[in-house]
């Protein structure tokens, strides 16, 4: 791999249906040691992520969606709407977005409420597809609602009025920069219960920049990596976590994401079970009714192999299953993608001398052991 694990890659950007793409983009600029040329094709619903590392254009694209940047002879259109085109450059303020930024940024001499009325009042109210009661609700800002003092919010609260705020402009288009990076951990696990909430009831597309892979896994639908400048890949978040060429796999926390259906509880062990195309996980209780959906991550250094069907193990989940790839990382260990009847790809992650004792190869039926499953997504 290269330094930062991308640029050795072939950049290739698979085309989507039209049908899907309702958000086009075609941008370029040139800096001194850096030229930025997007052209993208995006899903017009649910959470793009922009996922790569720092300096890769990530911040410097959704710059250019916002009209803070202007690419001669670019091209954006955001659903029946063209925002730029030859000549044709809509001013920011006609533009139907809202943006977060990585500070909340609100207006500390106004209160809370004044600070989300703020964005409010910038849409007439026949255009108001976001409602005030909608967004304090969603974002749980009932008990915030009537501080006089935003600037003595926690940061998590904080964030959360600006997102309500950017909301509350109605967008077409939600732009989010790195939103929880300056939170602690605590607030951060604190935010991102809100917004799976606001991806499962609004209908608005967001694109969401972070270098956390565990908010890409939790709240994207589509990832957009992107390298010095240029897009390497965009697909499904299930295509592009279980490629092995791609920079996502070769990290610690590596991994893959199972949607699946709750399939029962276990009140006595306190449990419940999943289950999706490949077959059955049980893991800790959820809080969703049977029938609801949820979005499991297992880790790849959570998956180990067994060649034969394991017997008298703690490990409660144990799937078959084929190996489709397997490549080294670094001196010690290796990555194996593992194909789980007609459901979902897992990735495991053993030492090379695992594989040279049990002979693992391509095509070899085997067992997967899961230690562990992390739910962290219900309702989506």
């Amino acid at each position: 791999m290269t330094p930062s694990g991308i640029s050795g890659l072939e950049k290739a950007t698979p085309a989507l249906d039209d049908g899907k793409a309702s958000i086009r983009t075609s941008f370029r600029l040139g800096y001194p040691d850096f030229t930025f040329a997007v052209d993208l094709q995006l899903p017009s619903t649910g959470v793009t992520a922009l996922f790569g590392p720092s300096g890769s254009g990530k911040t410097t694209l959704l710059r250019c969606i916002a009209g803070l940047v202007k690419s001669p002879d670019g091209l954006l259109r955001v659903k029946d709407e063209i925002w730029q085109e030859g000549s044709f450059f809509m001013p920011i303020h006609r533009r139907a977005l809202g943006y977060v930024f990585q500070e909340a940024g609100l207006l500390p001499h106004l209160s809370v409420r004044r600070n989300l009325e703020f964005g409010l009042q910038r849409i007439p109210p026949a255009g108001r597809r976001v409602q005030f009661e909608q967004v304090v609700d969603l974002l749980g800002l009932s008990r915030l609602i009537d501080r006089q003092d935003p600037c003595s919010l926690s940061g998590g609260e904080q964030q959360r009025v600006a997102i309500g705020r950017a909301l509350l402009t109605s967008p077409k288009l939600l732009l989010m920069d790195e939103p929880l990076s300056s939170l602690d951990p605590a607030s951060k696990q604190e935010i991102l219960p809100y917004l799976e909430r606001l991806h499962g009831v609004l209908d608005v597309p967001m694109l969401y920049v972070s270098h956390s892979l565990d908010e890409v896994t939790r709240l994207a639908d589509h990832v957009v990596l992107m390298d010095a400048g240029q897009i390497v890949v965009s697909d499904s978040l299930d295509a592009v976590q279980s490629r092995l060429d791609l920079p996502m796999a070769h990290l610690d926390d590596a991994g893959i994401v199972i949607e699946a259906c709750v399939a029962g509880h276990d009140e006595i062990y306190h449990l419940s079970r999943l289950d999706f195309s490949g077959g059955k996980l049980w893991v800790s209780r959820v809080d969703c009714p049977v029938g609801g959906k949820v979005r499991a991550r297992v880790l790849a250094r959570d998956v180990s192999i067994a060649t034969v069907a394991p017997q008298g193990t703690s490990i409660t989940n144990i799937l078959a299953a084929r190996i489709a790839e397997i490549e080294d990382e670094g001196h010690d260990r290796v990555n194996l993608r593992l194909l789980v009847g007609d459901g979902p790809t897992l990735l495991s992650r053993i030492t090379r001398r695992s594989r040279d004792q049990l002979g693992l190869a391509v095509g070899r039926d085997v067992f997967a052991q899961v230690k562990s499953v992390a739910v962290k997504r219900s309702g989506f």
